[in-house]
């Protein structure tokens, strides 16, 4: 054997030695990205369960309080009707009315009702009489529906004995119809009625969860409303179902379902559902990559590491700050929405301490009714919208600012004012400047429904040490800005309690 092929034993060891640290170092790294892909998977899998969780929660409490919203502004609309007095003191089944007074009575009654019919897409906006003479808008549809007993079906709908109103649908198991019935006097009673495809707009599905279903359903889990149009009328879903009955409110997730439940209107509740894997899409889809890349690459183990950390964080923050921002954030104006804003006010009352100054300012667009009914609700969105940019140009980031009804806005002022200014006078000035900006901006086309701000404010912590002091403290300065003409702001004074 020539000394070129001669390879002595140590040498073969050293090279064996090698190759077994190399494989042994191979090992441990590719361990060590094993652990670290699944720990971090874990993690993630962790964090957007109870994150979307959350969030899901708060969509559908911001869904309860859209309901009660449409429920309520519903029944201001049908007291609108008593406004005419012969409306509540007519009675069609009286045996002593003369007839052509009886028709000049009801030709009043009906054009008052038509004339708000046109407020809503009202199916029905009309008086039945215990002898089923109707007066106003009652539909063929419903007078078929109920036929000679539309009087007396109609009444049962009355649950609530102290205001004798209440609402119901499913009768006959027709469920395209929800009905608000109000007592008149024992011989009348008020119908409304509406399809229930107008609650499309109460219940807008964010994009980020579009494959969730959103379903409102009676006490009995017959569904009222639903996303998924075909199930209107039918029974809540088994499966939906044996994991909510028995609760007002609830979260629940396991592995086949994310449920959310809240207790709302006239004992309703609205139910959201999406298939847990649709969630996790994105976590799976995450998983292959980490496992992909930790194979291709384990002797880059560190860095792959860290670059892996970043690819997961980033994408589900996004995930996570998009969802939050639909849950907190009015998608009209970009601003707080009310419970967002009311929470957040609390979390920052209760910390400062009563040494630091701040207001809270409540402003209400005057005329705002005018531009929705002349101008179209399309419109009014645009003003509310470019009211929302407005706020956000005038005051500062550290500043509160909430949409906490339809034309009404909440601001907590944090700011400090500038050097050698008081306090009162840095909110003085904010108020001016947001009047302002209301004659400057907010007109019609045409300059004929101009719109301005009426405003209150209240003082912390003079006026008040918690929201909701602050707040009634606001509102009653409010009223006086309205009764002083409007366009204008009143700071909240003790004596103000008295005129309350």
């Amino acid at each position: 054997m020539s000394e070129r092929n001669f390879v002595k034993p140590s040498q073969k060891n050293i090279s064996r030695l090698k190759i077994l640290m190399i494989i042994g170092y191979a090992v441990i790294i590719a361990l060590a990205v094993a652990v670290v892909s699944i720990l971090a998977v874990h993690k993630t899998d962790k964090v957007l369960t109870n994150k979307v969780s959350s969030m899901a929660s708060s969509l559908t409490v911001q869904m309860k309080l859209n309901i009660n919203s449409y429920i309520s502004r519903m029944e201001t609309i049908a007291t609108l009707a008593f406004a005419s007095e012969e409306a509540y003191t007519y009675d069609a089944t009286a045996t002593d009315n003369d007839e052509y007074e009886s028709l000049n009575t009801e030709k009043i009654i009906s054009d008052k009702l038509y004339s708000l019919c046109i407020m809503e897409n009202f199916v029905d906006y009309g008086i039945v009489y215990r002898n089923n003479r109707t007066v106003g808008k009652v539909s063929n549809g419903t007078v078929n529906l109920f036929g000679d007993r539309i009087f007396t079906d109609l009444s049962t709908m009355i649950s609530r004995q102290r205001t004798s109103d209440g609402w119901g649908t499913g009768y006959n198991d027709d469920f395209k119809r929800i009905y608000y019935v109000k007592q008149i006097h024992e011989n009348a009673i008020l119908v409304l009625s509406f399809y229930t495809t107008e609650l499309e707009n109460v219940f807008d599905n964010p994009e980020a969860l579009d494959d969730m279903t959103i379903r409102l359903t009676d006490s009995d889990y017959n569904i009222i409303y639903s996303s998924e149009r075909y199930e209107l009328g039918l029974p809540l879903p088994d499966e939906i179902a044996q994991r909510t009955v028995g609760h007002n409110s609830a979260t629940i997730m396991d592995n086949d379902f994310l449920i959310t439940k809240s207790a709302c209107g006239d004992e309703w509740f609205v139910i959201c559902s999406i298939p847990t894997q649709i969630i996790l899409d994105e976590k799976n889809e995450m998983t292959t990559y980490i496992y992909m890349i930790a194979l291709i690459a384990a002797f880059l183990a560190i860095i792959i590491g860290a670059c892996l950390s970043v690819q997961l964080t980033n994408p589900v923050n996004s995930a996570f700050t998009n969802l939050n921002d639909r849950a907190m954030l009015d998608q009209l104006t970009g601003i707080l929405n009310k419970k967002s804003f009311e929470d957040l006010v609390e979390e920052k009352l209760s910390t400062c301490p009563l040494t630091e100054d701040h207001a809270l300012m409540i402003v209400d667009i005057d005329n705002f009714k005018g531009v929705n009914d002349t101008l179209g609700h399309a419109y009014g969105d645009k003003v509310l919208s470019e009211l929302g940019n407005t706020l956000k140009h005038i005051f500062t980031s550290d500043e509160l600012i909430g949409r906490i009804g339809g034309d009404e806005f909440c601001i907590l002022l944090n700011a400090s004012p500038k050097k050698n200014m008081l306090y009162n006078d840095y909110v003085k000035q904010k108020c001016q400047e947001l009047c302002d900006a209301f004659r400057r901006n907010y007109t019609g086309d045409d300059g004929k429904y101009k719109i301005s701000g009426s405003i209150g404010v209240s003082m912390f912590p003079t006026d008040g040490s918690d929201f909701k002091q602050l707040y009634s403290a606001s509102d009653k300065a409010l009223y006086t800005s309205k009764r002083s003409g409007k366009d204008t702001f009143t700071f909240f004074t003790p004596d103000m309690n008295k005129e309350a």
